[in-house]
C-alpha cells in the first residue's frame, strides 16, 4: 500500500506494558493497525471515551522524534528505510523512565520526569538527518501551525524544518487524550493513576527507547501504523 505520510517515532515493544496500555486506552494497536475494543474509565461510555482519546488515536501511540511528512520529490520509503538503517546503527538507547503523566495545553501526556539531554540530541538528529526525505509543508499546514501563536524562534524553525517544535523547543511526550477542559482533565488523571501503575509506578520496568520507528499512514482515515523498527545500537 502506498503511504500518504510517514513520521520517526519511539513505541515500546509488543509485550512492554506501555505497549499493552497503550493499545487498551487507544484501542489501535500500533504494530498492526487492528482496532481493539477500548476500555474506558469508570463511568464513561464507549462514545464518551471515543471523544476524549479522538486526537492520539489517529497517530497511535508514540512518542515523536521526527514528526509526520510528506516523502520529498526524488525519494522513497526504500531509500528512507536504507537512511534510518544506517542512522539507527549510529544511536544508542535512552532511558525515559521515571515518566508522569502531564497535563500540556489541555491534553493529558506521559513525560520524562527529567528528559535526559541524551532525548533531545537524538531527536535532533534524527530532524536533522532524516530532512532531505520531508517534502516542503503546505502553506495550509503552515498555516494551522501558525494558529498556535509561535515565537520568533519557533517560526523560524517552522520554516527550516516543517515543525515549529524541534531543537531547543522539543518536548517529548507521549500523547493519552486530546484537549480536555480541567475538570474533566482532573477526574481522568485520578481515574488513570491505579491504570497506569504497572507502567510508570516505582516497580515498573524502566522504559527505554531502543528502536527508531517508521511509522505510517495510509491516507485512507485510518491511524499511523509501525511498518518497521530499526533497534539503536547497543
Amino acid at each position: 500500500m502506498t503511504m500518504h505520510r510517514y513520521a520517526i517515532y519511539f513505541g515500546p515493544r509488543q509485550g512492554e506494558p506501555l505497549h499493552d496500555f497503550g493499545k487498551s486506552w487507544l484501542g489501535i494497536d500500533p504494530e498492526s493497525g487492528a482496532a481493539h475494543a477500548a476500555d474506558p474509565l469508570p463511568g464513561y461510555d464507549a462514545e464518551a471515551h471515543a471523544a476524549m482519546v479522538a486526537d492520539p488515536r489517529r497517530y497511535a501511540l508514540h512518542g515523536t522524534l521526527k514528526p509526520p511528512f510528506v516523502l520529498a520529490e526524488g525519494t522513497d520509503a526504500d531509500s528512507l528505510r536504507a537512511a534510518l538503517s544506517g542512522l539507527a546503527r549510529r544511536l544508542s538507547p535512552v532511558t525515559l523512565s521515571p515518566m508522569r503523566l502531564k497535563r500540556l495545553s489541555g491534553f493529558l501526556a506521559l513525560c520524562p520526569e527529567t528528559p535526559p539531554d541524551a532525548l533531545g540530541d537524538l531527536a535532533a538528529t534524527c530532524v536533522r538527518v532524516l530532512d532531505s526525505f520531508r517534502a516542503p509543508a503546505s502553506d495550509a499546514e503552515l498555516a494551522r501551525r501558525r494558529k498556535a501563536g509561535l515565537t520568533a524562534r519557533q517560526e523560524a524553525y517552522l520554516q527550516d524544518w516543517g515543525y515549529p517544535y524541534v531543537m531547543e523547543e522539543f518536548r517529548f511526550h507521549v500523547t493519552l487524550t486530546s484537549r480536555l477542559d480541567e475538570d474533566l482533565g482532573n477526574r481522568v488523571i485520578n481515574g488513570l493513576a491505579p491504570r497506569l501503575e504497572p507502567v510508570i509506578g516505582p516497580n515498573a520496568r524502566p522504559i527505554v527507547l531502543r528502536d527508531l520507528c517508521l511509522y505510517a499512514e495510509a491516507g485512507d482515515g485510518t491511524p499511523f501504523r509501525v511498518v518497521e523498527r530499526f533497534p539503536l545500537d547497543t
